[in-house]
Order: structure tokens, then C-alpha cells, then sequence
């Protein structure tokens, strides 16, 4: 269905606003820092949100320009226009989908009214730091936090697939030893701007390692598993990888565990019983499960005295966008999956 603009005959930033209303009782969201490959996702969830109107979408770039001719698989979707300002009296919930540090900057050069509902996708507000008001936006930890807060921190993608695959061990207290991981996603990950590692020329048929025992997303992992096992002290040896593929991130993990395989599998099962999108399979999982859904997919496997834990997610939804509108749905106290029943693509 089409989403309609006040005035097609204008492009002027004030005529890029879609009618109110046409969703009754619907959630009415911005989106700051609109042409990157989160803001597309989002953009898709949120057209097609039973309970979300898509207000504005601001880019400072692309002010009367289609969302389409950025997002161009969006042609037929929807005619609302970039606007180059935001106008938050108009919404009950802003999603920045900015660079890392651009969000701390927005917020110190901009006021936004108290009742406007914040979710920010950058890594800006994930650490607990003095002065910081931000939720740490994990559904499978925070969830009741969530549902009470007003800012919401969205994980990072990596950070994402790790915790779902350690959370289980560490809320019953099981992390005994330090752990090892190796995780590769896919080019959407490193954001749209063209760089030397994201070039398909040189990603094509490529991989390799990078920021190996010092990835950013390490410190905010620590923070949640230090929040359910307090005696977490242990060494996270991190292998982040550029896979040759566009979105997914599948990640392996392996620590040392006396119990058994039925025991781990069952600590899991019930930690994520009454979580919606995390699912522990008895077969061993592949990407294309979970892409272009907002699901996560762990396995488990014992081998002698280690823990094997497989997590697969796509970085762009469960890992960042998808994640974030789970998030809007507990913070308006919409049933957790609206939404977000999508399809992997499967082939």
C-alpha cells in the first residue's frame, strides 16, 4: 500500500510529511539519518507495521529526494520524501540511525521533547557510563527494562549473535573458564560508505581477519555477562572475519563445560523459552536460515571437556534494525513480534 505526501506538485522539506491517521492508534516514528543500509531496513519493517506510521525520514543529504531513490527496491512502496530537518513534535519514537559518535553529537545539538521515545543504533550509549540513561536494548536480557524505558541502546550485530550464544551459561553461573570465538559477517556489516575492505572487487572471493582480540563490540558483551554472572572474569579471544557475503553473521563459540550435552541443551531451551526469535536447534544450522529475518538460530555441541555453541543471526535485523523495532514494540507495549514475521530467503 502506498503511504501518501500532503503535496506532490512540491518537493519543499515542509510538503515531505505523509498524512497522519492512516493507521489508527499507530505508533508515529522518525528516522534520523535516513540513506544507510539500517535506516532501508527499518523503513521496510515500518511500511508494513500494523501499528507503526512512518512520519518522517530525515537525511541531511537527501532532502526532497524519494525514499527510493536511495532505498530503491522501495519503488512502488512508498512515495514519502527525505526531509532534511526533524520535526519531533510530530512523533512518539525517533530512531537514530547515524554513525558512531554523530548520535552523542545530534543529542548535545539538539533538544528533543520528553516524551519522545529514543532508539539509537549506534555504538554511543551501549556501555554503562555516568550520565548515561540509555537502556542496553537486548530483549533476551532487558527485556522488562525495555518495556519501562524512554532510551533504548540497540546492540551491535557481532555483540548480538555472541551474547545469544553465551547469556544461557552465564545466568545459570557456568562460565568457568575463558572463551573462544570466531565469527564472520557479511559486507553490510562495515555500513554503506564505499571503503577499501567493502569494495566488491576486493570482498568477492576474499576473506580475512580484522581487529582480532579488540573488536569495539567486546566491551558491551563483558558488560552483560558481568550483569548476570558477577564473578565473570575471564578472557573473551575474539576472531572477528570479513566474510565474502553480503548480510549474516555466523559465530562459533567454544569454552570448556563439565556437564553434559542433554544438561547444556536444556539450560538453553529454558533460558530462551519465552523469548520468540531465539531458537536451539538439534540440527546444525546454516545462514540462509535466518537472513531477511529477525530470528536466531543456536546449536550446541559437546567435545570432551568443551562446549561447542554455533549462533547464526543477519547483522542487518536481528543485529541492528530488526532488533530495534522489537524494541519499539515492547516499549509501546505492542506484542514483542509485530511486524517482524519475515521470511528467510532459504535459496
Amino acid at each position: 500500500m502506498k503511504q501518501n505526501i500532503t503535496n506532490t506538485d512540491s518537493l519543499t522539506q515542509s510538503k515531505a510529511f505523509p498524512l497522519r491517521g492512516n493507521k489508527k492508534g499507530a505508533v508515529s516514528v522518525g528516522i534520523i539519518g535516513g540513506a544507510g543500509y539500517t535506516a532501508g531496513e527499518l523503513i521496510r519493517i515500518l511500511l508494513n507495521h500494523p501499528q507503526a506510521e512512518l512520519t518522517f525520514v530525515q537525511s541531511s543529504s537527501n532532502g526532497g529526494n524519494l525514499l527510493s531513490d536511495v532505498h530503491t527496491d522501495l519503488l512502488g512502496d512508498s512515495e514519502i520524501r527525505f526531509v532534511s530537518e526533524a520535526e519531533f513534535s510530530l512523533i512518539d519514537v525517533a530512531f537514530f540511525c547515524m554513525g558512531h559518535g554523530k548520535s552523542k553529537e545530534f543529542l548535545q545539538k539538539n533538544t528533543i521533547p520528553d516524551n519522545v521515545k529514543i532508539i539509537d543504533l549506534s555504538h554511543d550509549f551501549r556501555l554503562k557510563r555516568e550520565g548515561n540513561d540509555f537502556a542496553y536494548g537486548l530483549p533476551e536480557l532487558n527485556r522488562e527494562l525495555i518495556r519501562e524505558s524512554n532510551r533504548i541502546a540497540n546492540p551491535g550485530c557481532f555483540a548480538t549473535g555472541i551474547q545469544l550464544a553465551i547469556l544461557p551459561l552465564a545466568a545459570a553461573g557456568l562460565i568457568k573458564d575463558e572463551l573462544h570465538v570466531n565469527a564472520i559477517t557479511g559486507s553490510t556489516g562495515a555500513g554503506q560508505s564505499p571503503t577499501e575492505t567493502s569494495h566488491f572487487s576486493w570482498r568477492n572471493n576474499n576473506i580475512s581477519v580484522y581487529k582480532a582480540f579488540e573488536h569495539q563490540h567486546l566491551g558491551e558483551i563483558i558488560q552483560s555477562l558481568e550483569q548476570l554472572q558477577s564473578d565473570f572474569r575471564f578472557d573473551i579471544n575474539f576472531i572477528p572475519v570479513r566474510g565474502n557475503h553480503t548480510r549474516g553473521i555466523f559465530a562459533s563459540v567454544y569454552t570448556k563445560f563439565e556437564g553434559t550435552l542433554k544438561e547444556a541443551i536444556k539450560i538453553y531451551q529454558d533460558y530462551y523459552a519465552s523469548h520468540p526469535f531465539v531458537f536451539v536447534s538439534n540440527l546444525n544450522p546454516d545462514l540462509k536460515q535466518v537472513v531477511n529475518t529477525n530470528k536466531a538460530i543456536v546449536y550446541l555441541e559437546k567435545h570432551g571437556n568443551k562446549l561447542m555453541i554455533l549462533s547464526v543471526t543477519d547483522n542487518l535485523l536481528k543485529g541492528a534494525s530488526g532488533q530495534a523495532v522489537q524494541n519499539m514494540n515492547l516499549m509501546f507495549d505492542l506484542e514483542e513480534t509485530m511486524g517482524l514475521n519475515l521470511k528467510a530467503v532459504a535459496f
